[in-house]
């Protein structure tokens, strides 16, 4: 049975009015606009060849905002203690978009950042629904899949060392024994408490 904490990212962009954070462009470097953190970084250079690269042209600045997304790992439940076992959560201060990842995936492969940012670069404004956490859910497997064909010691890695690892694999599976579609993400995020209340439809899903 499917562990449904374990398989939650939060994809609303919540509104944020109170400024905790404050981003800093260190450079007219390009990354030095979303983050100086290097596994951020190596996350992102290593889109570099699979489908991720328009999640990496999104996170740069290509999105709804024009602006880059700020990434940044975080304890999420600084926001809320309902965050706190969230994998990430995208959050909007005005016109900046936002990505938190929780600190429990600093460790994590870039392979597997580089898979869970493409799901969040999908959530660009304060709506949401099911069929764009589907979309983004499936967009976060199928990069995964790449990943792991680019990097085959990735197949290697046991169970249980790297929690965001370990929920890649999952939706990997899914979406390989669906016959490379969403179907079966699709019935898992349906039945996600997490998502209850959501509606079907968002603007562009």
């Amino acid at each position: 049975m499917l562990n449904f904490r374990k398989l939650t990212v939060v994809c609303a962009v919540f509104l944020f009015s109170t400024n905790v954070l404050h981003a800093k462009n260190i450079s007219d470097n390009s990354y030095s606009q979303v983050s100086d953190n290097p596994s951020i970084i190596a996350a992102l250079n290593i889109m570099k060849g699979t489908t991720a690269e328009w999640a990496k042209d999104t996170i740069l600045g290509n999105n709804v905002s024009g602006r880059p997304m700020k990434v940044y790992f975080k304890n999420l439940a600084e926001l809320s203690a309902r965050y706190a076992d969230f994998d990430a959560l995208g959050w909007k201060d005005g016109k900046q978009l936002y990505i938190f990842i929780n600190n429990k995936h600093k460790t994590a492969p870039p392979e597997a950042l580089a898979s869970l940012l493409s799901h969040e670069s999908v959530h660009q404004d304060e709506t949401c629904s099911l069929e764009e956490e589907t979309y983004a859910w499936g967009y976060e497997a199928d990069v995964w899949i790449q990943m792991k064909k680019k990097n085959h010691r990735l197949n290697e890695i046991p169970n249980n060392r790297y929690p965001l690892v370990d929920r890649l694999n999952t939706l990997g599976r899914l979406f390989e024994t669906a016959g490379y579609n969403t179907d079966k993400i699709r019935n898992v995020v349906y039945t996600n408490p997490g998502y209850s209340g959501l509606p079907v439809h968002s603007p562009g899903f």
